[in-house]
C-alpha cells in the first residue's frame, strides 16, 4: 500500500475498532494514522468539509483527498489493500454466508444501544425481548451453518470483526440493565460465538471499565456527547482519564450522578 491513509475517529468508537481489529489481525497497526475526534465538542470546520457536512465517524481520507464513509465500506476497502491475506472468504459461497450472517448488525446495533439509551422502566422487558430475538436469529443462523464453531468458519473472520465491537460495547447492557444471555437452547450457539470473539487477542483495544465509564450518559439517554441535564462535563470527555474516574452508579433510573461524583472535575 502506497499512500498514507488517515481515520478520523473516536477511539472507543465500535465502528473505529472493527478497523482497529483488522490492523491487530494483520500486525500493521502502524499502517494508518488515527487522529482523534472529540465529539463533545463542534466539529472541526476542515473536518466537516471534507465530509460534505456529515458528523458520522469513522471517516477514512487517502492521500488524494478521496474520503470513504461507513465502518463496513472502509473495512472492507483496508481489507483489500493492506498486505496480508484477506479476512473476508475468498470462496465466493462463504462469502455469501458470512455476508447474510452480518446482515442483520444493523437491527442489532440498534436495539442494544435503544436499549442502555431507554429512560422508561416500563419498556426494560420489551427491549430486552427485541434483543433477546435478534440473538435467537443469530444462534438460529450459526447452528445452521456452523454448529461446531466457535467461529463461523475455521478461523475469525469478517462476521467476527463486525459483531465483536458490538459484543463489548453492550458490556454497558450487562452494567446498566443487568443483561445477560440465557443458559438456555437458542442461545448456545450464539454465546459460544461471542465469547470466542470477545477472547480473541485482536480485540483487545477496549476493557469493560472503559466502556462502562464513558458510556454512563448513553444508559441516561444522552448520546454522542450530548450533555445530561444539570452537569456540565461530558462522560466521554478526554480529561479527566477514564482510568482515573470511580465506577459509575449502576442504578440508571435513578438520576444523574454529578460531575463531581462522576470524577468529571477535578
Amino acid at each position: 500500500m502506497s499512500d498514507r491513509l488517515v481515520v478520523h475517529h473516536i477511539p472507543v468508537c465500535p465502528f473505529s475498532q472493527r478497523l482497529e481489529i483488522l490492523l491487530a489481525l494483520r500486525g500493521q497497526e502502524h499502517a494508518v494514522d488515527f487522529r482523534v475526534v472529540d465529539i463533545t465538542k463542534p466539529r472541526d470546520p476542515a473536518l466537516l468539509a471534507k465530509t460534505r457536512g456529515t458528523t458520522a465517524l469513522p471517516v477514512l481520507e487517502a492521500s488524494d483527498g478521496t474520503i470513504l464513509k461507513e465502518s463496513l465500506v472502509i473495512l472492507r476497502y483496508l481489507d483489500e489493500v493492506l498486505e496480508g491475506g484477506p479476512l473476508r472468504r475468498t470462496d465466493p459461497r462463504e462469502h455469501a454466508v458470512e455476508s447474510m450472517l452480518i446482515a442483520p448488525e444493523g437491527p442489532f446495533t440498534t436495539a442494544g444501544y435503544l436499549f442502555v439509551l431507554n429512560q422508561d422502566p416500563e419498556r426494560r422487558q420489551e427491549h430486552r425481548d427485541k434483543l433477546l430475538r435478534l440473538y435467537r436469529d443469530i444462534d438460529g443462523f450459526l447452528t445452521e451453518h456452523s454448529p461446531v464453531g466457535p467461529y463461523l468458519f475455521d478461523d475469525f473472520g469478517l462476521a467476527e470483526a463486525v459483531f465483536t465491537p458490538m459484543f463489548k460495547r453492550f458490556w454497558f447492557l450487562t452494567y446498566y440493565e443487568d443483561f445477560e444471555l440465557p443458559d438456555e437452547d437458542g442461545y448456545q450457539r450464539v454465546g459460544a460465538w461471542q465469547k470466542a470473539c470477545m477472547a480473541h487477542p485482536a480485540t483487545g483495544q477496549v476493557s469493560e471499565e472503559e466502556i462502562v465509564k464513558l458510556y454512563y450518559d448513553y444508559a441516561l439517554g444522552a448520546g454522542n456527547g450530548a450533555l445530561v441535564d444539570g452537569r456540565k462535563v461530558s462522560s466521554f470527555a478526554f480529561d479527566p482519564k477514564w482510568q482515573d474516574r470511580p465506577w459509575p452508579p449502576r442504578d440508571k433510573y435513578a438520576g444523574t450522578a454529578s460531575d463531581a461524583e462522576l470524577g468529571l472535575v477535578g
